[in-house]
């Protein structure tokens, strides 16, 4: 033992880190920073598993300046860049105005414009949707609880597995797996969120049909307005082929964070362009404080992450997994749950949990089944986050439209049980397929 604690080998690695988790969710619910929560845990963990303090400090710096940390903070800062860029220019106000009118059935409305608030990761971003689902939502005499349940619940249909999204970036990064396959393989829980979600509100607007909007619209103005978004999903994906291609080898394993990289760029000043923007308002969204905030979040997680791995503490874990006999299914859903349930932010668990999951899943010899578990985990920690008191979506979409926790939650019983039920029951038909 590196600093003299040899006692410490008395305790169950999994008991340590368990113990590390529930200080940092601790120091959360006390009002620390994410940032600063899981910076002192990566302190507390390497502390837990006797590490010297020189070899935690190289460790922290060591995660730190990988290139996946880099480039991947550098991603997170500019789809905030991006998104604030859109709302900023009131790009993304057009874009649902010309939306508006496209869809002739209301009851389709009432859920997609959430949905399409969804596509742009925005901190609070159920916020920007309320004011319109509350419009609709008069037609069909539908209580604030309902209200906040489709303008939060259908909000977060895409987090499974849209690229734009911190959470997938992150878990391709830790499993080095390929972005695109972990979308073909997370993608389908979204239609379960979209019919489960559907089921508790299938008889409150059932007669919306009856009030539908017989005019006629043109696509062009939202198509017009979405192009930026459009752009920067498919430029990602094809400059993160060629780059894989072209580049050197010591740059090809961040070819697809640099290919997003471009991709968002091109797409700000796109946008920063065509609204002539005011090279003032510019630098305000750039300084924004939100953004280095949720900077320092992805490198302390990270640094987490670096100090689980230099510890020794994953392969203490997965050794004890398998002497202990420990099946790894409940790990995959119950770990990611319990932390997504008390952080409230997909990243958080993804960054804390997954590294534990990984290396079990390779410990264990399953590492053909390694996209199911990914599948499943994520499934089961963004459950967690979706039944989050701290998740700030759902205390602005019930503050807006004034109601509580409860009356939402009876109408989120169903769809997160299906949700739950349907990982699960997918998790078992790839495992079939993959033996």
């Amino acid at each position: 033992m590196s600093v003299g604690f040899a006692w410490l080998d008395a305790i169950p690695a999994i008991v340590r880190i368990l113990l590390v988790f529930a200080l940092v969710l601790l120091a959360i619910k006390r009002k620390w920073s994410l940032g600063n929560a899981f910076l002192a845990g990566a302190v507390l963990l390497g502390l837990a598993f006797a590490m010297a303090p020189g070899a935690l400090l190289l460790a922290a710096a060591g995660a730190l300046m990988h290139p996946k940390t880099v480039s991947l903070a550098a991603v997170v800062a500019l789809i905030l860049v991006f998104s604030h860029t859109l709302e900023k220019a009131g790009q993304m106000e057009r874009l649902l105005d010309g939306f508006r009118g496209l869809i002739r059935r209301p009851r389709i409305n009432l859920v997609l414009f959430p949905a399409l608030i969804g596509l742009l990761p925005m901190p609070g971003g159920a916020i920007f949707s309320a004011p319109m689902v509350k419009s609709l939502g008069a037609e069909h005499r539908l209580s604030p609880a309902q209200l906040s349940y489709i303008n939060y619940w259908f909000r977060h249909i895409w987090e499974y597995w849209w690229p734009l999204y911190p959470g997938i970036l992150l878990t391709t990064t830790l499993a080095d797996v390929d972005l695109w396959r972990l979308v073909l393989y997370t993608s389908p829980l979204t239609l379960v969120a979209i019919a489960a979600g559907y089921w508790p509100l299938r008889g409150a607007v059932a007669a919306a049909d009856t009030a539908a909007d017989t005019t006629r619209k043109s696509p062009w103005p939202f198509l017009k307005e979405a192009a930026p978004i459009g752009a920067a999903i498919v430029l990602a994906l094809t400059l993160g082929v060629t780059f894989s291609m072209v580049l050197p080898p010591s740059v090809r394993p961040i070819a697809k964070e640099l290919g997003l990289l471009t991709a968002l760029l091109l797409a700000i000043v796109w946008v920063w362009g065509r609204n002539r923007m005011a090279w003032g308002v510019r630098w305000a969204i750039v300084k924004d404080p939100a953004l280095a905030r949720m900077v320092y979040m992805v490198a302390a997680i990270l640094i987490f992450q670096g100090i689980l791995e230099e510890s020794r503490a994953v392969e203490r874990v997965s050794q004890e997994m398998l002497r202990w006999h420990i099946p790894l299914l409940p790990i995959a859903m119950l770990l990611p749950f319990l932390v997504g349930g008390v952080v409230g932010i997909t990243i958080a668990f993804v960054g804390t949990t997954f590294p534990i999951l990984i290396s079990l899943v390779n410990t264990m010899g399953q590492e053909a089944l390694m996209l199911p578990y990914l599948m499943l985990a994520l499934a089961s920690g963004f459950v967690g986050v979706l039944v989050s008191p701290l998740h700030l979506c759902f205390l602005l979409s019930n503050e807006y439209f004034k109601t509580t926790l409860l009356p939402v939650y009876r109408f989120m019983r169903v769809p997160l049980a299906a949700l739950l039920v349907a990982a699960v029951g997918y998790f078992w038909i790839l495992r079939s397929w993959a033996g």
